[in-house]
């Protein structure tokens, strides 16, 4: 795979991550996009080349910078890094209290598997 079409792919997978995350189907990214739902399908497939407009539009709807859709925020495109980035800007968006929740649930699942 050439060093574009490696790029292709991560674009690819960022879009789809930030989909999932943002609790959208392809279809419903698609009417929000205005376009046909196969071609949401072949953008997240790396099939279909995604426009800069296209990227910024679902960057605004997906609420993520068009940068990380890009794979330029980071080096790493490793699909868990990835998820990690994007539960924290979920996190972000928490109040106080609900954010002092989640990671007392990260600390004690953290504290059993380093029991197993």
């Amino acid at each position: 795979m050439s060093k574009a079409e490696g790029k292709k792919m991560a674009i690819a997978s960022r879009l789809a991550l930030a989909r999932k995350n943002a609790g959208l189907s392809q279809g419903q990214s698609a009417k929000l996009m205005e376009m046909h739902r196969p071609s949401v399908s072949e953008i997240e497939a790396g099939r279909r080349n995604v426009s800069a407009e296209e990227l910024a539009k679902f960057a605004e709807i997906y609420g993520v910078s068009v940068g990380w859709l890009a794979c330029e925020e980071t080096d790493q495109t490793n699909e868990i890094e990835d998820e990690i980035l994007l539960a924290a800007r979920n996190l972000a968006k928490l109040k106080k209290e609900d954010v002092q929740k989640v990671l007392d649930l990260l600390t004690a699942l953290a504290k059993s598997e380093g029991e197993k």
